[in-house]
């Protein structure tokens, strides 16, 4: 059983302002080595409940200039976490970025498959808003069923994701 505190808040405006603080930096740090910063997850979507973490997926060419990639990003606090068992998503860390909103940043190649399902779940639930409030009404219910289990919370809401990812082809 899992024991990570879970809480889900209702969508809220600044956090695409958070985004664009994040996405700043990342684009200092990182220059043409980014061939984009891409908000995904919860906070991307506009109406959705979401755990107050901004989701980010800087997309790079390929694993060629991953090493220039690392270096750019511990030069900004942040550390390598390895793809913590998901293929072509690289995690990080950070440390010392105090002054943004609490994140999480990963590393895609531009043909990376996790990238293309992040890209269409958000785009989805974007264009299709009986849907993200359905998922809204799922991931509150989760928190509030499981608010100190994150692994149920996650299961709870794993069949209304594997629906979606089914009509959308992923």
């Amino acid at each position: 059983m899992g024991s990570k505190a879970v809480e889900v808040m209702p969508y809220d405006e600044s956090w695409r302002q958070d985004f664009e603080e994040i996405c700043c930096e990342l684009k200092t740090a990182l220059g043409k080595l980014a061939l984009r910063i891409e908000h995904v997850g919860s906070t991307s979507v506009k109406g959705l409940s979401a755990k107050p973490v901004i989701d980010i997926d800087v997309v790079i060419k390929d694993y060629t200039v991953f090493d220039e990639v690392i270096t750019a990003l511990e030069n900004r606090g942040y550390y390598y976490e390895g793809d913590l068992g998901i293929p072509e998503r690289e995690a990080f860390g950070y440390v010392g970025r105090e002054h943004l909103m609490k994140h999480h940043l990963y590393v895609c190649p531009e043909n990376s498959r996790e990238l293309k399902r992040h890209l269409l779940f958000r785009d989805h639930l974007r264009s299709h808003p009986e849907d993200a409030a359905e998922y809204s009404r799922i991931k509150e219910e989760g928190a509030a069923l499981y608010p100190e289990d994150m692994d149920s919370y996650i299961k709870h809401k794993s069949p209304f994701i594997e629906k979606i990812y089914k009509e959308i082809g992923i």
